[in-house]
Formats: structure tokens, C-alpha cells, sequence
């Protein structure tokens, strides 16, 4: 029986949790994830995990903040006064936007706090700086 290795398109089932074993997301009820492996497509650690695997061979993995979606950065976190957003543009607390880097790239933000000065925003992943929980299935090699 073959093993996954780095180029392989996989085919999985997961399933992952927070450390306080709520889910947070699965592929329960719909088709398995299909991504190729070591092209970056996935965290590192889920697609380290899933390296070796045989098909249908099943495994659960903790990985770190580190592996996942990395650590939560305070500078991620910044305030635009209102004076420099688009006019007619009055996100709420809770909607995630649409920016742009200064140099171009696209990003999201969760709008943490808005008033009639300013804006808060988060930029960070929602999962970045928590520890992630996965089971894991392989399904299919190619």
C-alpha cells in the first residue's frame, strides 16, 4: 500500500478541534478535503500529519499554535480613524472587511470595536495562537 508523500493530491476526511474539544470545522457530511502535499495548500502541520499516511489509514494530531495558524501578533491588531475609510463605509462590531497591505496584498480583518472617531480591527486568523486538534482520515491518494 502506497504512502502519501510531498506532490501527491490526497483525498481526507477531518475533523478539528479547539482544546476545549469544541469543533470547529469537518468535512463530515460533505466531500473529503483534496489538496496536494507540501505545496503549502493546507497549515504545515496538517500537511505533515498526512504525509506517510496510508489509505485508510486513520490518525488524530495536536498541533501547536505554531504549526497551525501561527501565533496571535498584538501588531495585527490597529485602529484607522474614520476619516481615512471610503465614505458610506460603516462596518460594525463583528463583520470581518476587506483590506489591502501597503504593498497590495488582500487580507481580512474582524472589526472589533467601532465609534463615531475610530475603528478597531484584528487581522490575525481567528484560530491564530490556539493549539488545533485534528482526526484525520485518507480516503484516496490521487
Amino acid at each position: 500500500m502506497s504512502e502519501a508523500k510531498s506532490g501527491d493530491v490526497v483525498h481526507v476526511h477531518y475533523t478539528g478541534r479547539l482544546s476545549d474539544e469544541s469543533v470547529f470545522d469537518s468535512s463530515e457530511g460533505r466531500d473529503p478535503l483534496t489538496f496536494q502535499l507540501g505545496k503549502g495548500q493546507v497549515v504545515p502541520g496538517f500537511d505533515n500529519a498526512v504525509s506517510g499516511m496510508a489509505t485508510g489509514e486513520k490518525k488524530t494530531v495536536t498541533l501547536s499554535a505554531d504549526e497551525a495558524y501561527g501565533p496571535r501578533l498584538d501588531q495585527l491588531v490597529f485602529t484607522a480613524p474614520r476619516e481615512n475609510l471610503p465614505p458610506g463605509f460603516d462596518p460594525k462590531a463583528g463583520e470581518v472587511v476587506g483590506l489591502e497591505s501597503k504593498d497590495g496584498r488582500q487580507m481580512e480583518a474582524m472589526v472589533v470595536h467601532a465609534d463615531e472617531e475610530s475603528i478597531q480591527m484584528d487581522a490575525n486568523h481567528p484560530l491564530a495562537g490556539q493549539d488545533l486538534t485534528f482526526d484525520i482520515e485518507l480516503v484516496k491518494i490521487g
